[in-house]
């Protein structure tokens, strides 16, 4: 596995037994994300899209394969290792933001730092510090109640970013949005990708945002495939 890459998977298994009996989800899945880059991932509902956020960004385990994330092996980690990786090189942006409403903006993209040890003075300026380049610099101090929605991902996003991760993985994080919304949220997000060398995998039904990404991947019956996507430029 190459270093070069913040997320490589090879081989990657995961089955679930249900009450009609076992279902291979993934079967026996590549990828690789390097930095700077926005990978998507495409495929119907059950296709097992959440299955891989979920391995790569090491909530689950897979039944086989392995996971490095930039260039640490994962298989031999305990879970507290896991836990350490986690909330050291990987942020997680989903549909839903999980805001905590009694803080407010800046307050909730300071709580990985803050769950971390840093000073809340030094968690703060790294939480305006990233409201502001996502547009949010005079609504830091609002709760997430008198946010819009597409400003409550924004915020989600950039709690997502504040601990500095290498790794971002995104579930649908448009997927709550209206479509003006969701091309707003997915720039300020492409851009905050390219300008701090993150790498993104992101999952995803919208096929005009899946248009503006370097990479797409469509899951379907457990593999991967690479499709070419149209190249939209911000």
């Amino acid at each position: 596995m190459s270093e070069a890459n913040l997320l490589s998977i090879r081989g990657l298994r995961r089955t679930y037994v249900t009450s009609a009996g076992s279902l291979e989800v993934l079967k026996g899945v590549d990828l690789d994300v390097r930095p700077g880059e926005v990978v998507g991932l495409i495929g119907p509902s059950g296709s097992g899209k959440s299955s891989l956020l979920h391995a790569a960004g090491l909530l689950e385990r897979p039944d086989a394969g392995t996971i490095a994330i930039d260039g640490e092996d994962t298989g031999g980690l305990d879970e507290r290792g896991r836990t350490r990786l986690r909330l050291a090189k990987i942020g997680f942006v989903y549909q839903f933001h999980h805001l905590m409403p009694e803080f407010d903006a800046r307050d909730n993209a300071a709580l990985p730092l803050r769950m971390g040890g840093v000073k809340q003075a030094e968690a703060r300026a790294r939480a305006s510090e990233l409201l502001t380049t996502l547009g949010l610099g005079e609504r830091q101090t609002h709760q997430p109640g008198q946010l819009s929605g597409g400003e409550q991902q924004r915020v989600a996003i950039a709690r997502a970013l504040a601990n500095r991760p290498r790794l971002l993985l995104a579930d649908e994080p448009t997927g709550n949005l209206d479509p003006a919304t969701s091309q707003a949220v997915f720039a300020a997000l492409h851009d905050l990708v390219r300008e701090t060398g993150v790498g993104a995998l992101i999952a995803t039904h919208n096929m005009e945002l899946a248009g503006h990404m370097d990479r797409v991947f469509a899951l379907k019956d457990g593999h991967l495939e690479e499709r070419a996507a149209e190249s939209h430029a911000y």
